[in-house]
């Protein structure tokens, strides 16, 4: 091979899959580094699950037991539970690496209760996100931030990866006034911020008052997707098996509380949709004369064994992402509803389709027939502000 097709092999690869790997550094890891110092004499309760490991592959919640200067008292778990591999309420549970309870805050409390904290004096949040607002592991930290607040226990953030980037937003933007835990926060869908820098934004927009501290990374670049972290994936929950599926959430997530198949009962989960009332191929064929970047869409049937349409035969497509740099999940989402609104306008029901857009406008918008770029408008109207109000609590550059 000469060596202007190795170039050419280098330029094609950095679009399609991104930038060189380096190795990125968790906070957990940054922690370890300084000897726990930070923890030093503190009574420590931890929010964590499975995803919460140091480079090597060892848990934050060994890591802090086993250490000298830390007295881990507590831990504490979100959606899914410790090991992340539960459906639906989590009961509280014991560790069996360190014998410590695990208080579950994704079944009875999604708060930390007052008498859990007391006696505490830190409180540790180690999960891995994956940039879409929807997902509950912020929302778990936003109700424990403000319990933390509340009992005068400090906060602190070891910071991760936001898997698809720092850099790409997207709404739609989160009406005020709507809050609930699949929308926490008044953000757009894909926010572009670390757990951290999330944490920040609470912590001042929701005027906790709370002692917070981010344990930065080192070696994340805002554009870096995760696979140029050099981390080990390790899915944050039972169907979020890649970071092809963390990319496509934010716009195929929002279907799913329709009724549609997004893949769940399948081996790729959010990289299909369906329905037994889909004619896929018209469908497919709308997506990809939209002329989207980045991405194609090939007609398919599948059958779920589990979830919505459960062992019944679903018509539909399935989602190749051929540039990742130029795909915009967002756009995908809106190009779905809207099409979806015009080709099956009496099988597709929106009843539930706000529970996780959470806009009342492009809903209408949606409902009554509008074209994508007239949507896309809207939102990026609505992103404008955000733009602003996020700069302030960003930590990487």
């Amino acid at each position: 091979m000469s060596k202007f097709q190795l170039l050419a092999l280098f330029l094609c690869s950095t679009a399609l899959f991104g930038q060189q790997e380096r190795t990125v550094r968790n906070g957990i890891d940054v922690l370890r580094a300084e000897n726990f110092a930070r923890l030093t004499g503190q009574k420590v309760g931890l929010i964590t699950n499975h995803t919460g490991l140091a480079l090597d592959g060892t848990s934050t919640a060994v890591l802090l037991h086993e250490s000298e200067n830390v007295d881990l008292q507590a831990l504490f778990s979100p959606e899914h539970g410790f090991t992340g591999t539960a459906e639906g309420s989590v009961r509280d549970a014991v560790h069996e690496e360190t014998g410590l309870a695990i208080y579950s805050l994704y079944g009875a409390n999604r708060t930390p209760a007052p008498e859990r904290l007391k006696g505490l004096d830190t409180l540790v949040f180690d999960i891995q996100d994956i940039g879409c607002r929807f997902y509950t592991y912020i929302s778990t930290m936003g109700n424990a931030m403000q319990a933390a607040a509340q009992q005068e226990v400090r906060f602190i953030v070891l910071d991760r990866p936001n898997p698809i980037g720092g850099i790409e937003i997207g709404g739609p933007m989160r009406d005020e006034g709507t809050e609930s835990f699949v929308s926490w926060h008044t953000m757009p869908v894909r926010h572009g911020m670390t757990v951290g820098e999330i944490a920040r934004m609470f912590n001042a927009e929701r005027d906790f008052s709370c002692d917070l501290q981010v344990v930065q990374m080192t070696g994340w670049q805002r554009g870096d997707y995760f696979d140029a972290t050099g981390q080990t994936w390790v899915n944050p929950s039972p169907n979020m098996r890649s970071p092809t599926q963390a990319l496509l959430y934010p716009g195929v997530g929002l279907l799913e509380t329709t009724n549609l198949s997004v893949g769940r009962g399948t081996d790729t989960p959010f990289e299909l949709l369906g329905a037994p009332w889909m004619d896929g191929q018209a469908l497919a064929k709308a997506i990809n004369e939209s002329g989207i970047p980045g991405i194609r869409c090939v007609p398919i049937r599948f059958v779920p064994n589990a979830s919505v349409f459960a062992n019944q035969e679903c018509s539909g497509i399935r989602f190749w992402i051929t540039n990742r740099l130029a795909f915009d999940s967002i756009r995908l989402g809106m190009e779905l509803a809207c099409a979806l609104r015009r080709l099956h306008k009496d099988e597709w029901d929106m009843e539930r389709y706000n529970r996780l857009l959470v806009n009342r406008e492009v809903l209408d918008m949606i409902s009554s027939g509008r074209q994508p770029p007239e949507v896309m408008q809207v939102i990026a109207r609505q992103l404008a502000p955000f733009y602003e109000r996020r700069e302030r609590y960003l930590l990487y550059r």
